[in-house]
Parts: structure tokens; C-alpha cells; sequence
């Protein structure tokens, strides 16, 4: 069992993300609301069809990571919180980020869990190079 608040779970991993163990990371008898986002990669980007991507993080992105849910759990301190990035090659429909928190009510679990996803992705140093149908690809910065 969970103690309240805090972060559980913090990581970027190659394999194959696990929803279940991200809900299970924030889970807690305390907790009346959980919010979970999952990124999925999709098949297209700013009208052109994507076949593949992959992602690459910067050696410092599992600290800035940590950093990142340390900062936003300091502000909401019974609150608990997850989040695990994938990096490598994804295939459409692939889990790319599993993010998850939770807290006495839902409002708060909403709010936390929002805020979570937009500072990874404005903040966590990761890239993706998406390989579109017409043979390019392009580089996309996921932070910043």
C-alpha cells in the first residue's frame, strides 16, 4: 500500500509501457479519483499519414523527469503521482507515456494529472522522429 502522496513512479523505459502498473503505482485506499493519460501514437501529424516513430531521450531526461513530478506533487502534497515514457522504436497504436494521479477527489486527480502531462512534454528532454508514408521523416522536439 501506497503512503499518501508523493511520487511512486518515474521512468523511461524501451519496453512495452504497462498501464495497469502505473494505476497500481498510485493506488491507495485514501484516494477517491485517479486520472490516467495514455499517449498513443497515432497515424498522422499536421495532415500527413505516419507509418512509425521512434523516440530518444537525453541521458538526463529520467532526472528531469523526477524533477518534474517532484515539483508539481509539491504543490498538490496528498496527492500521488506516476508517469513512464517509452523510447525506441513505436509502432501506431503503441503506448508512448502513461501518466497517473490520483487524490481524495477527482477534481484534484484531473487537475494534478493535467498539469503532470503538459510539463513532461514541455519540459522532459525527449525527440521523436516520425517516419511518414511519402518516405520522410522529421524530428520533433517532445520538450520545448
Amino acid at each position: 500500500m501506497n503512503v499518501a502522496g508523493g511520487v511512486q513512479l518515474a521512468e523511461i523505459r524501451s519496453t512495452e509501457l504497462s498501464v495497469d502498473e502505473v494505476i497500481r503505482a498510485v493506488s491507495a485506499p485514501e484516494y477517491g479519483g485517479t486520472a490516467v493519460f495514455l499517449g498513443t501514437v497515432r497515424d498522422h501529424d499536421d495532415g500527413r499519414n505516419v507509418i512509425a516513430l521512434e523516440y530518444s531521450a537525453h541521458p538526463r531526461a529520467t532526472a528531469e523527469l523526477r524533477r518534474v513530478l517532484d515539483e508539481v506533487i509539491a504543490g498538490a502534497p496528498t496527492a500521488c503521482v506516476a508517469a513512464v515514457h517509452r523510447v525506441g522504436e513505436l509502432r501506431i497504436g503503441d503506448i508512448a507515456v502513461v501518466v497517473a494521479a490520483s487524490a481524495g477527489h477527482r477534481d484534484e486527480a484531473f487537475q494534478v494529472g493535467r498539469t503532470l502531462i503538459d510539463r513532461i512534454k514541455a519540459e522532459v528532454p525527449l525527440w521523436k522522429r516520425q517516419q511518414f508514408a511519402d518516405g520522410t521523416t522529421e524530428w520533433v522536439g517532445a520538450c520545448g
